[in-house]
């Protein structure tokens, strides 16, 4: 995915100018955050807009985008503008910690691919920096903005690396949010899982579901029925 641009079935995302590029950690996420009945969506750090876009395609909600970093916040409004939902999307150059949503605005769902490095040696790129490492956005920043952001009944999807998810369901239980649904994801049947897919509420819930998906089963680019039943109206290979 290091093109300068990535055609799914509906839209385009030019990335060139984007500090961090589309992964597959961001499509497992939007094609996997339960969205269907939501008003309103925010995207935390949105960078190309690839989250934002998934949104916009599987619900008819209003979406909101933020991105601190100036040369991805041009890149996302191009992308945006391009794309068929242009009229539901708004993007705000600026952090999550400085962000204030219109006044009577609720949000229905928050959903974002966070920074997770927390103790590693910082990248020497100043932007891809801030968009992989915890230095600009620290868990206890994602987890305070989904307090004081979601609506009620809101929730928060994100996707993290399997330990960085432990850390973070611990830092979210300290804010009042607990896991309602998490997806194990595995690169193949004899690997660990490689990423946590998580979706959280604030208050008591009556337990975690937990499910786990391969993407590739049967050797290399030999996908899994379910990781093509989950990206499938996305990858122009499915």
């Amino acid at each position: 995915m290091s093109n300068n641009y990535f055609t799914f079935k509906q839209f385009t995302v030019n990335q060139q100018y984007a500090a961090f590029k589309v992964t597959t950690d961001s499509v497992l996420l939007g094609a996997w955050a339960e969205l269907g009945s939501c008003r309103t969506v925010l995207d935390i750090g949105t960078g190309t807009g690839i989250l934002a876009l998934m949104a916009a395609q599987r619900s008819a909600a209003k979406i909101v985008a933020i991105e601190p970093d100036r040369s991805s916040f041009m890149q996302a409004g191009l992308n945006f503008a391009a794309s068929p939902w242009h009229e539901r999307l708004t993007l705000y150059n600026t952090t999550i910690q400085d962000y204030q949503p219109d006044a009577g605005l609720l949000i229905d769902a928050i959903i974002t691919n966070p920074p997770y490095f927390v103790d590693s040696l910082l990248n020497p790129d100043e932007g891809k920096a801030r968009a992989r490492h915890t230095v600009s956005m620290s868990y206890d920043d994602i987890a305070g903005a989904a307090i004081r952001l979601l609506a009620p009944a809101g929730a928060i999807h994100l996707v993290l690396p399997g330990n960085e998810a432990e850390r973070f369901t611990g830092v979210a239980a300290s804010h009042g949010l607990h896991c309602i649904r998490r997806l194990l994801v595995r690169p193949t049947p004899e690997l660990p899982p490689a990423r946590v897919l998580m979706s959280m509420k604030r208050g008591a819930v009556a337990g975690c579901e937990e499910s786990s998906m391969v993407i590739e089963e049967g050797g290399r680019h030999l996908y899994s029925d379910e990781y093509i039943s989950l990206t499938k109206d996305f990858y122009l290979k499915f």
